[in-house]
């Protein structure tokens, strides 16, 4: 889509048509989303508070999400609350429990109460994939599961717990105060490389995520359209939670068949993507373990996701890059102000196998 015709799909909302009246506020700005949707929203003249405890371009106010003196003040006057601030999985590692409990309850708690204070319109929460945790463990045998919104979460770190609590207390405001509420479950979208040194051994960084593309990654841009929409159409569903990844080419058809010989089936899905990967000397995964299905955003949302594995075979065989340009521009991150020496972050022993290839399970986060 590109800057420009994610601007123009911005434009068309119908609840934005009087922008200079319109008022936002986005948590956690100085993150890779949070500054994706300041920048957007900025470009579009939107009246934008960036609120995060890290300093940045895109952070107009400096301080916590449990501050709720603070968090008031940003919420006055606004229509509109992206709450992309949240600790990461990354943090596991390097935080107390009670730190998760803190930012990433705590903190939904405090800023669902300052927008029904406020009568904000729409209130869109970023959670994550990560909730279903060990629900996306298929046991020896056992196809690949095709995780839908009906699959039950179980997740396997404080991460995914707090995760799951914050989307709770959304839908409690929800039925309580009648507060628009829209819960976007993301997938993997962020720029850092593999966590698992095996995993970085076996195959190069581009190679890998754009083998995710086919079940578990979400361009950026993506992730913004999807914010854009959902807080568009927050009034009319009121409520729902929406899985928001790259469209996959697979069928619940191909679940047996993807969990044992990938290739095979990805071939049949999209066949130029054997000759473009030989080329370069890259490699697909054995066999895939879940496959996120974004069919529910699609159709309740509105939502239009234009970057998914076609497209990546697509940019490959004419030689760019393919990420969205907003993507690029955002950029690399990371997690911690600290570097490690194994890997972009230390890694909790919590991981199961994603992905398979002929010699080791390759795990990933």
């Amino acid at each position: 889509m590109g800057n420009s015709g994610l601007l123009q799909y911005f434009l068309q909302l119908n609840s934005f048509d009087t922008i200079s009246d319109m008022k936002a506020l986005v948590t956690g700005s100085s993150g890779h989303l949070g500054e994706a949707l300041v920048r957007t929203l900025q470009a579009r003249g939107i009246d934008t508070i960036g609120l995060d405890i890290l300093n940045s371009q895109y952070t107009s106010v400096m301080g916590s999400i449990t501050d709720r003196t603070l968090v008031e003040r940003c919420m006055d006057g606004t229509q509109v609350v992206f709450h992309a601030a949240t600790l990461h999985k990354p943090h596991v590692a390097t935080h107390e429990m009670q730190d998760f409990v803190d930012t990433n309850i705590t903190g939904t708690l405090t800023l669902l109460q300052a927008a029904v204070k406020a009568g904000v319109e729409s209130f869109v929460f970023t959670s994550t994939t990560s909730v279903f945790g060990d629900a996306m463990k298929p046991r020896d045998g056992e196809a690949t599961i095709w995780v839908t919104e009906e699959v039950q979460p179980l997740p396997r770190n404080i991460y995914g717990t707090t995760k799951i609590a914050a989307e709770n207390l959304c839908h409690l405001f929800h039925r309580k105060t009648g507060l628009p509420c829209i819960i976007l479950r993301t997938s993997r979208f962020f720029p850092e490389e593999d966590d698992d040194r095996r995993t970085r051994d076996t195959y190069s960084d581009d190679n890998l995520k754009a083998n995710e593309f086919l079940f578990r990654r979400v361009d950026l841009e993506d992730v913004v359209s999807a914010h854009l929409a959902a807080s568009e159409n927050a009034a009319k569903l009121g409520f729902g939670r929406y899985i928001i990844s790259a469209t996959t080419p697979f069928t619940p058809e191909d679940l047996s068949a993807l969990r044992v010989d990938a290739p095979t089936v990805v071939n049949n899905r999209a066949p130029e993507y054997l000759r473009v990967y030989s080329q370069r000397g890259w490699k697909m995964f054995d066999g895939i373990d879940r496959v996120y299905v974004n069919s529910a955003a699609r159709r309740d949302l509105e939502w239009e996701p234009v970057y998914d594995f076609n497209h990546v075979v697509h940019c490959l065989k004419q030689g760019r890059d393919f990420r969205s340009s907003l993507a690029r521009e955002v950029g690399m991150k990371g997690y911690h102000a600290q570097t490690f020496d194994d890997g972009p972050y230390p890694v909790a022993n919590e991981r199961v196998s994603s992905v398979q290839n002929a010699s080791q399970t390759v795990k990933m986060k």
